[in-house]
């Protein structure tokens, strides 16, 4: 990609002031378009507020300066094989729940369409000061682009016995409040909000669009490579209880309370480190709590109880797999672990031994580990984003993003997307993923059809319809002009598999396919056996999801 596009704009005397419910702040003008960063929506979420839900900041006297990132919430570094691919800023302080603006046209005349994002990081890293996420492109073209700081780990998703559920998830609603209440002051629009995220991010949008306290807070949704779900709660206990144990102290958010905060996080990454989208076991996430989440979000935009109208735009790579597989080189252990690691898939997946088989007879070229990548791929993302664009009453739209990276062996991997949703390939961080000399045609087409959906909820491309058309960007196999094409059912043939799997599933129809015998899969593995090629494939190297 290139260098910077922005048109030069003459600099106005004096830093943009906006007034906010709680006080008045100072922005600056850069790249001809005033940035707002570190503006608190809640209060900081420790001392007695710790693990409790968020409250409101208290207001301020004067005018607040808001030109540098804030404190980012607590987190583990990622390990060195992630490192060397995904940046992850820390900002020292408390006060985290805080969140930032770019805006073409500060003030209340502006009415422009607004966009807020939530990061990824497995809800467990990550945060608004990534520089992948800088908004000023958006802002270039005339969106108002927010991007927001929630608790993560254990902090905003430790399941407690004495404490409400979710905390990071109430974070994110009341962010959402206050860009909903205040953003006309910044030149936006509050009848045309955005929800927008990728990975974990993706995950809370979707949570949040079922959410009922979020009912009228957005008008559109975007989810890059995540679904909604709501996590088993024993699977968010045992980690807490695993925590617990390494501590020595009760499972319970008065005794987390009192632990020193970098100990805590220290714990947080040894017992997570072999959880993964791969390899699954213990996890933080959102989990139905009787509130917030009354029941799975996925079932509840299925059955059309919440967001009818929302226009939403969904997607993903066409190898999430590679970042989970390829750091640390478990993509060659994968592959020569063979029989046992499609055993861990079929666990992993709930799936019997027809999956994998039909999977094989589709591409028998390909791999173990890009056979495991693929059916995890589709479980997870693929599968739900069908259900949620074919059961929805309002207009969907399903893109796939195909341009392999320049980094070895990462191919169109997860995350990849991001450089070039937010055209922001020119600084480095995007560069560790994408590698020198990703093409800036490629980030112009998908720019140009996120700020589209903002503005519009239309892309530019066939809305979902009984043909599944999926607007595949950067095929580099593809004998076509442009950087983008539709195809129609591009997946069908893979995701029919799983209704044998599962008769009552939602995979869509495709013609049978045929299944040649195969030495690997002729006979399904048992509980047992399938229980003993998970743990051996944990061993085997840890990931996490981005």
């Amino acid at each position: 990609m290139t260098a910077d596009r922005t048109n030069p704009v003459t600099r106005p005397a004096a830093d943009p002031v906006v007034t906010t419910p709680y006080g008045a702040v100072r922005g600056r003008f850069e790249h001809g378009v005033a940035v707002f960063r570190g503006i608190p929506y809640a209060a900081p979420p420790f001392g007695p507020r710790r693990f409790r839900p968020p409250a409101p900041p208290e207001p301020w006297e004067g005018v607040r300066d808001a030109g540098a990132f804030g404190p980012t919430a607590p987190k583990p570094p990622y390990s060195e094989a992630f490192a060397q691919y995904l940046s992850d800023p820390v900002v020292p302080g408390d006060d985290c729940l805080n969140l930032n603006v770019w805006t073409p046209e500060p003030g209340p005349d502006g009415r422009l369409p607004v966009v807020v994002w939530f990061h990824g990081g497995a809800l467990t890293r990550g945060s608004s000061a990534v520089p992948v996420y800088d908004g000023r492109h958006f802002a270039r073209d005339g969106i108002v682009f927010v991007s927001i700081n929630h608790r993560l780990g254990v902090e905003g998703y430790g399941l407690f016995p004495d404490a409400p559920a979710n905390p990071g998830l109430r974070d994110q609603l009341a962010a959402l409040r206050w860009v909903h209440e205040s953003i006309a002051a910044f030149g936006g629009d509050p009848a045309r909000i955005t929800l927008a995220g990728q990975s974990a991010g993706a995950i809370s949008v979707g949570t949040l669009i079922a959410a009922p306290q979020a009912q009228g807070l957005f008008r559109r949704a975007v989810l890059q490579s995540g679904a909604p779900e709501a996590f088993e709660r024993d699977k968010v206990r045992r980690m807490v209880r695993r925590m617990a144990n390494r501590l020595k102290i009760p499972a319970t958010a008065e005794a987390f309370a009192a632990v020193d905060r970098d100990l805590l996080l220290r714990t947080q990454a040894e017992i997570g480190r072999l959880s993964s989208p791969v390899l699954g076991g213990p996890a933080f996430g959102i989990v139905i709590d009787g509130d917030l989440v009354p029941r799975d979000p996925l079932e509840a935009l299925a059955d059309g109880d919440a967001a009818r109208d929302a226009d939403l735009l969904l997607g993903w790579t066409r190898e999430e797999h590679r970042l989970w597989l390829v750091p640390g080189g478990l993509l060659e252990r994968v592959d020569r672990l063979g029989a046992v690691a499609l055993a861990g898939a079929m666990a992993r997946c709930r799936c019997g031994h027809e999956v994998p088989r039909g999977y094989r007879a589709l591409h028998p070229e390909a791999g173990t580990a890009e056979t495991v990548g693929q059916m995890i791929t589709d479980h997870l993302l693929r599968l739900p984003l069908h259900r949620l664009a074919d059961t929805r009453p309002g207009p969907s739209y399903a893109y796939e993003f195909a341009w392999p990276s320049l980094r070895p062996g990462l191919g169109s991997c997860h995350a990849l997307e991001l450089g070039f949703v937010f055209d922001n390939g020119d600084v480095p961080e995007s560069a560790k993923l994408a590698g020198e000399g990703a093409p800036q045609e490629l980030a112009d087409a998908m720019h140009g059809a996120w700020v589209r959906f903002a503005e519009t909820g239309d892309p530019g491309w066939e809305a979902w319809n009984a043909s599944h058309p999926v607007r595949v960007f950067g095929d580099t196999d593809a004998d076509v002009d442009g950087m983008s094409y539709t195809a129609y059912g591009p997946r069908d043939a893979e995701l029919a598999l799983w209704r044998t799997a599962d008769p009552a599933g939602p995979a869509p129809t495709a013609p049978a396919v045929p299944v040649s015998p195969d030495p690997l899969m002729a006979r399904p593995p048992r509980g047992t056996e399938l229980r003993a090629a998970v743990r051996r494939l944990r061993r085997v190297g840890g990931a996490h999801r981005r």
